[in-house]
């Protein structure tokens, strides 16, 4: 078997934990985690680590960045901020027009370009006092969701023809589009939830390159040996592999995370003794 990295094209309707359980069944391997979830109605990239030792490595990769293809529309909002909640049309305000293209670009360069505080949906997976977010706003609690720091490096309109509105937003690991879409509808006093959402990168990796889940074979895992073949790595010899896998730190001065490669193959991640000694020693033995 391989241990490695499964680029998936997630469609409409199955829950992240779906898709894991379809390509455990598909290729008859129990060890499968991904690198973050998606919502069931949302599309596209999904990364998904196969084998043992590729769930050692997800750490290395869970703050990249995402970038995604967001329908939004105008004129109403949701419970869930998405179009699967309870959708109630807003009425403006007298004297308040429909925004047009460039009031949607100028409260987007104002508002949400950056560092920026962003609140999370209630019906989200985030942990309040202990309990998932989404169970106490289905039993109707009031969950008071606490701000958190997020950065949307780009957020590009690609089409506007009110209400409907397409934009392609780039952002860091956390951020949640749906409260994009509820946040600049609020902005422009009209409304507005997200109708569609598709993933198209995770970090350097495109949906382009991804499979259909129901295609998946062992021969679209792609190894280690090639997922971290960019990644800061040492060379070490036979012995140093020898005490690196029992343990025994190593003599060289290494970077946090340098992949340690024996043989043309990525044994360990390594990590610099805390003495001060320039030694270094296997944090995760893959």
């Amino acid at each position: 078997m391989r241990h490695g990295f499964l680029f998936i094209d997630k469609p409409a309707g199955p829950t992240s934990h779906d898709i894991v359980g379809m390509v455990r069944r598909t290729l008859h391997e129990k060890k499968v985690g991904h690198l973050g979830t998606l919502d069931p109605a949302a599309t596209g990239l999904m990364v998904l680590a196969v084998g043992a030792k590729a769930l050692k490595i997800v750490e290395l990769y869970n703050h990249l960045e995402k970038e995604y293809e967001a329908d939004l529309l105008f004129g109403a909002v949701s419970s869930t901020y998405d179009r699967d909640g309870v959708i109630e049309e807003v009425e403006r305000k007298p004297g308040v027009p429909e925004p047009s293209k460039q009031d949607v670009m100028l409260t987007i360069k104002d508002t949400f370009l950056g560092t920026v505080w962003q609140v999370p949906p209630a019906h989200s997976a985030i942990r309040v006092d202990g309990e998932r977010a989404y169970r106490k706003a289905r039993q109707g609690k009031d969950v008071q969701m606490p701000e958190r720091e997020v950065t949307i490096d780009v957020c590009d309109v690609l089409s506007f023809n009110y209400p409907k509105l397409t934009l392609r937003v780039g952002c860091s690991s956390g951020t949640y589009i749906r409260s994009i879409a509820h946040d600049l509808g609020q902005k422009l006093r009209c409304g507005a939830y997200l109708a569609g959402l598709r993933r198209t990168k995770v970090g350097e990796w495109s949906v382009a390159n991804a499979v259909d889940v129901e295609k998946v074979s062992w021969a679209h895992v792609v190894p280690l040996k090639e997922i971290l073949a960019d990644r800061t790595k040492l060379d070490v010899s036979a012995a140093e592999a020898e005490d690196i896998t029992h343990g025994r730190p190593i003599a060289h001065q290494v970077q946090p995370d340098t992949i340690a490669w024996f043989d043309g193959l990525p044994i360990a991640i390594l990590e610099p003794l805390k003495d001060g000694s320039n030694m270094a020693k296997g944090r995760k033995v893959l």
